[in-house]
């Protein structure tokens, strides 16, 4: 790296610590020493244990529920600004509280908004996020946001499967633009399933638009939550006559009963990246790191370099 340039730290949150690490071995640099005290009452406070001043200042820590997480980066970021921080980059593997991103009935928050809003009045000078549940969630910021794609670990990861007759799909049309890129890339068919919602997380009704008798089907999708639609839509599929299904999700959130969903499943696999920590037992599940992806995209940073030669499809 070109050492005129003022030097970095790396810094992590309680539950993203398992991230920072694989992220510092990769740059080959230690991750930061920080202190988060806990009160009785739940209320925390955060100290940096070593000096930041004149620093550019990686925290690493998703905002994925409860609200402690987001609390602490909130926290976290405040703290480096006011020990006079050079920059403070947000890293944020998974950009939680991204499903309210726009007024879709009245009397609602824009969740996505306010907490855009929050990062930046704490001293966010960047934020480094991968994944968003919308693109536009980029233009409620008026700081630099890199917004990286899981794609460039799940595509050598699907042609290394070999799979023929391979067909892309998507278990909802809201992410028709997403699992139309992986078949462009990959050259294969595209399939949509269309669905109706009684309420969140409760599909009423789901068909499946296109040919997937005898094919090899990967579903696409940004998160997975309850696993009821990405469950649904692989029973579906084998129901029409596919070979076999698997899916893919950047954001393996993975709520009650998701995981018993997902055993119980046509799913032959189910694949994530690791911006969530995943430790239930699930033979089915495979995880992807992508701590590379985010330590090149620092590298890159703060070296003042594109990252843009990093994306394989957007």
């Amino acid at each position: 790296m070109d050492t005129s340039l003022s030097p970095f730290k790396i810094f992590s949150g309680t539950k993203s610590r398992y991230m920072a690490e694989e992220i510092c071995k990769e740059l080959g640099v230690e991750l930061g020493s920080m202190k988060i005290e806990h009160f009785a009452d739940g209320e925390f406070e955060v100290s940096f244990e070593e000096s930041v001043r004149g620093c550019e200042v990686y925290i690493v820590q998703s905002t994925f529920p409860n609200c402690d997480n987001l609390m602490e980066l909130l926290l976290m970021i405040d703290a480096a600004k006011r020990a006079s921080a050079k920059s403070v980059i947000a890293v944020m593997p998974y950009f939680g509280w991204a499903r309210q991103d726009r007024k879709d009935k009245p009397r609602v928050s824009i969740a996505a908004k306010l907490v855009s809003d929050l990062l930046v009045t704490a001293g966010a000078t960047r934020v480094i996020t991968m994944d968003l549940h919308a693109d536009q969630i980029q233009g409620f910021f008026n700081i630099p946001v890199d917004h990286l794609y899981a794609s460039s670990v799940f595509i050598p990861y699907i042609q290394s499967l070999k799979l023929p007759d391979m067909v892309i799909a998507t278990p909802d049309v809201g992410g028709a633009k997403r699992a139309n890129n992986y078949a462009k890339y990959l050259d294969v068919p595209l399939v949509l399933c269309h669905k109706q919602r009684a309420k969140a997380n409760v599909v009423a009704k789901m068909t499946v638009i296109g040919d997937v008798k005898d094919k090899n089907v990967i579903l696409v999708d940004d998160m997975v939550d309850t696993a009821g639609t990405i469950t649904k839509a692989a029973d579906l599929m084998m129901e029409n006559g596919a070979k076999s299904v698997r899916a893919l999700a950047s954001h393996a959130i993975m709520s009650d009963p998701a995981t018993q969903r997902v055993k119980d499943s046509a799913l032959t696999e189910m694949i994530f990246t690791n911006s969530i920590p995943y430790t239930k037992d699930c033979s089915k599940c495979t995880i992807i790191s992508v701590a590379r992806l985010f330590a090149d995209t620092i590298r890159r940073v703060h070296c003042n370099q594109s990252i843009s030669s990093q994306y394989l499809i957007k």
